[in-house]
């Protein structure tokens, strides 16, 4: 009998233990043979720890973990589908992009209100993680300048990335501009009341006073009820180039109360 036979079970060494990469080999091999579901439920176990760690990176205040993590183990499954171990290459090799991928794509799709540019949205990404990392080792926020050097790319480029890092989400203009219970929403605080319009109300007002009740008449025959000047003077009783100096009269004075100065092109024009 062998000695590995009459060893207790307990005491016979586990070749699978001794070289885990070959039982994996064996797995996969085992897998593409029969696509059983078992054997995927066994895979995904093994390499959730890969998944998890790639979902922390992309790990933001906007987006929970689990969120992440759920969209990691998507990738992992297809990596595991997907996978051809007689290639002769490591499934982490395989796995590894094909999960980035999957987290990219939910950033994308998903997260962010703004389609950015491919490179631009890698740009983020890899600022998103410097940022943090640096924040760790200086015990504050860095500096563009700190930024670039750890990313070795200009600080031009870091702050375009920057500017895309706030374009990524947006405000609903019907959300509450603050905290606190009953306040305004966002649109409501965008408004705010011009002076000039009523400055400009009260000097043609104003003006208004100084026309006669002719000019009165000529300005709204012709820019009410939309008529020509020769209908005007039908109306009146003057001559058409009497209605066109009593326009000209008339909308130098308004035009003179509020702009405090003659405009003779706009009269012109108008009348």
């Amino acid at each position: 009998m062998a000695i590995a036979e009459r060893l207790p079970s307990r005491s016979r060494p586990d070749h699978r233990q001794a070289n885990p990469r070959r039982h994996e080999d064996d797995l996969f091999q085992a897998f593409a043979a029969t696509r059983s579901p078992d054997l995927r439920e066994d895979l995904v176990r093994r390499f959730m720890p890969l998944a998890r760690s790639l979902a922390l990176r992309y790990r933001r205040r906007t987006e929970s973990l689990d969120d992440l993590v759920q969209v990691a183990s998507l990738g992992l499954v297809k990596s595991i589908d997907g996978f051809d171990p007689s290639l002769g290459f490591p499934f982490t090799a395989y796995a590894t992009p094909t999960i980035l991928g999957e987290l990219r794509r939910h950033f994308r799709d998903h997260v962010w209100n703004l389609r950015l540019p491919r490179g631009l949205q890698e740009l983020t990404m890899r600022i998103d993680r410097a940022t943090d990392g640096l924040a760790e080792e200086l015990g504050r926020h860095p500096t563009p300048t700190e930024i670039a050097a750890r990313l070795n790319v200009t600080v031009e480029d870091v702050l375009d990335g920057i500017e895309a890092i706030h374009a990524r989400k947006t405000r609903s203009l019907d959300s509450p501009s603050s905290q606190e219970e009953g306040s305004l929403t966002l649109v409501e605080t965008l408004g705010v009341t011009e002076p000039g319009y009523d400055r400009v109300e009260a000097e043609a007002a104003a003006a208004g006073a100084e026309l006669d009740d002719r000019e009165w008449q000529v300005l709204r025959l012709r820019f009410v009820d939309q008529m020509t000047q020769r209908e005007i003077a039908g109306v009146v009783g003057v001559s058409q180039m009497q209605i066109s100096r009593i326009s000209r009269r008339a909308l130098g004075k308004l035009l003179t109360a509020v702009r405090g100065e003659q405009a003779d092109d706009l009269i012109t024009a108008a009348a």
